[in-house]
């Protein structure tokens, strides 16, 4: 398993560019996998100085449908003449930030016919690869603010175009997750895996002033035996607080790192 961050929030390196958005290419099981295309072409920038070539991409998966996770999608068509991009069905809903910004996917994507649907709530893509459409857990969600549309009327969004990659290799689980805004704490008690990669949506956690849900969260995460490698909507102060429970178990991403997991 190697894992390569082509985008992130935060960047180490100055010849990579960073911006608030997600790019990983997963290589496992014999395939190269692009999950989540950026905000905009630099992930594809960032691919080319870093000698990843994404014309041999296999196939790409969007994590959900907000802009900062799919807003590369058109590059990437352009640059791979092969690999189909699967998104939820719910994909291309219209979403909405708390401040009622559009933050959705361009709607002339939806009808390119290397754009796919996810047929089915698990769905295998190669063996030991495969898609988990979102679902209801146990813990509550943080009210985000952020909504879609039903009868053209604004409703809280219940991110049911939220969908998540499981690879198995070597006998390990590895999980990756956009924004995990179904809860990050409902993702790690269904999938159990040893490793997940992705962002927890705590960005707008105060430390201090939200120290008692922090501090559930990192018991949640404590009590599995997952390693977790986040960024990007987590967010410096949750991380920082995250990072004191978890120590080691706990990897802060960055634009170019590259994992051997």
């Amino acid at each position: 398993m190697r894992i390569t961050v082509l985008i992130e929030n935060t960047t180490s390196r100055p010849e990579l560019v960073a911006e608030h958005g997600l790019s990983l290419l997963v290589e496992a099981r014999g395939l190269r996998l692009l999950f989540d295309m950026g905000a905009s072409a630099a992930f594809a920038e960032n691919a080319r100085r870093l000698g990843v070539d994404l014309s041999q991409v296999d196939a790409a998966v969007l994590s959900h449908g907000h802009y900062d996770h799919g807003g590369g999608i058109a590059r990437f068509l352009e640059l791979n003449s092969h690999a189909p991009v699967w998104v939820s069905r719910h994909a291309f809903e219209r979403h909405y930030n708390a401040a009622g910004k559009d933050i959705g996917l361009p709607q002339t994507l939806a009808r390119d016919p290397r754009v796919r649907c996810t047929p089915s709530a698990v769905y295998e893509l190669a063996p030991g690869v495969v898609l988990y459409a979102a679902a209801p857990g146990k813990f509550p969600i943080p009210d985000s603010g952020m909504t879609t549309l039903v009868d053209n009327q604004h409703v809280p969004d219940d991110f049911r175009h939220e969908q998540y990659l499981l690879v198995e290799e070597n006998g390990f689980r590895y999980l990756f997750s956009g924004c995990s805004h179904g809860g990050i704490l409902n993702i790690v008690a269904r999938f159990q895996p040893d490793v997940l990669v992705g962002g927890f949506h705590l960005m707008k956690a105060d430390p201090v002033a939200d120290a008692p849900m922090l501090e559930q969260v990192a018991r949640g995460l404590v009590e599995q035996k997952t390693r977790y490698y986040t960024g990007h909507c987590t967010g410096a102060g949750a991380s920082g607080f995250l990072k004191q429970r978890l120590r080691e178990r706990l990897v802060l991403l960055s634009t170019g790192m590259v994992m051997n997991a």
